[in-house]
């Protein structure tokens, strides 16, 4: 297979890209793909690193405001279309896949008016404007969430669920909470705010510290995020804050190994967050970012609210004593933790790469049978 994957800006579309050129990869060895990403996005220091074919393009975000900034953002993909004409051109694809950013935007929509087929993978239950604009011309979109499927052309749409769920699943893991100098008998919560640290989240958690400590039963993870890390240790050290079983870090790099290993998620509700805790199985307390494109997260985090997989916090209502009571409701409740977690699976798509692998090839099968018969 020759395949062009782009997506950008985040990691939220960028480890899914990658967990498909993993499972393509696992398929046919021989594969060529080609990523491409943009300068401004997190996928120029993680995508290299991979070994993966790279290349940038310039694209930047429109304005949500008038601003002659938009005419530049306009004149900025124009260019980025024509650059992705010639990268389509050198490469010759038989496939692109978007998973989303500004990158995208301008590579799929080069292909289609090269015809060349493509396919958008969306992650999250509100879809993205690139994601929307692009999918008249797309051959399929792979959608994650089942409420998604109303946003897009009809017949397009294709539920695989987010590939990330399924490279989180098939890892293997000798990790143990031991390492934190924690029981790994014990019920354990993980306390993440995304990589940059929730303050709102990291506020409520300082708040009901003292009684957490005071208590045996329980532990906890607590990742700050780097930039919040001396303000919390500090806020901590001012209250005694102090206990073997209360592990605070300004960031969590082994994070596929301390999920399977967890009782409960405290975290924000992004589109790759809700996939690996769904593919695992892992209840949550999910406390949506309400500084996100159409409240997508909120809209995320209902749908494992509807099912019973996670219970919802919006952050205007959370207080450090709403967020204790429920998570030691949780954890204090066996029963419950594993009704929590059989619903967490049931949306959960542990074979996600595989199906979003299976479509592409129908797809270039499909297309060649075109041009056989034309």
């Amino acid at each position: 297979m020759r395949l062009i994957v782009s997506g950008g800006g985040t990691g939220g579309h960028i480890y899914p890209a990658l967990a498909l050129v993993e499972s393509v990869l696992k398929h046919e060895p021989d594969s060529q793909i080609l990523y491409v990403g943009s300068y401004r996005g997190l996928e120029g220091s993680i995508v290299p690193k991979t070994g993966i074919d790279f290349k940038q393009l310039h694209v930047q975000g429109f304005s949500r405001s008038l601003s002659l900034t938009n005419l530049k953002t306009v004149n900025l993909f124009l260019k980025a279309v024509k650059a992705s004409k010639k990268i389509i051109s050198d490469f010759k694809p038989d496939i692109v896949l978007g998973t989303g950013g500004y990158v995208s935007g301008a590579v799929l929509y080069a292909a289609q008016r090269m015809a060349v087929p493509t396919v958008i993978n969306e992650q999250n239950s509100i879809a993205g404007m690139t994601n929307k604009f692009l999918s008249r011309g797309a051959e399929k979109i792979a959608i994650s969430f089942p409420h998604a499927a109303n946003q897009f052309p009809r017949g397009k749409v294709v539920l695989t669920g987010n590939p990330r769920g399924q490279q989180v699943a098939e890892q293997k893991h000798d990790f143990s909470l031991s390492e934190f100098d924690l029981d790994p008998k014990k019920p354990t919560v993980l306390i993440f705010g995304g990589s940059g640290g929730a303050l709102k989240i990291n506020s409520a958690i300082v708040g009901f510290a003292q009684r957490f400590v005071k208590q045996d039963r329980l532990q906890a993870i607590f990742v700050t995020g780097r930039k919040y890390f001396d303000s919390v240790s500090t806020q901590l050290a001012d209250l005694h804050v102090s206990s073997r079983h209360f592990v605070v870090l300004p960031y969590l790099d082994n994070m596929n190994d301390v999920l399977p290993k967890i009782s409960l998620l405290v975290s924000r509700s992004g589109a790759t967050t809700l996939a690996e805790i769904t593919a695992l199985g892992i209840p949550s307390i999910l406390v949506p970012s309400p500084n996100v494109t159409a409240n997508h997260q909120e809209k995320n985090a209902r749908q494992l609210e509807e099912i019973g997989a996670a219970e919802v916090i919006i952050e205007t209502e959370l207080s450090a004593a709403k967020l204790y009571h429920d998570m030691t409701d949780i954890l204090d409740d066996p029963a419950k933790l594993a009704t929590m977690a059989q619903a967490a699976k049931s949306l959960g798509h542990p074979d996600a790469a595989d199906k979003l692998y299976e479509l592409l090839t129908q797809l270039i099968h499909e297309n060649q049978q075109k041009k056989t018969n034309a």
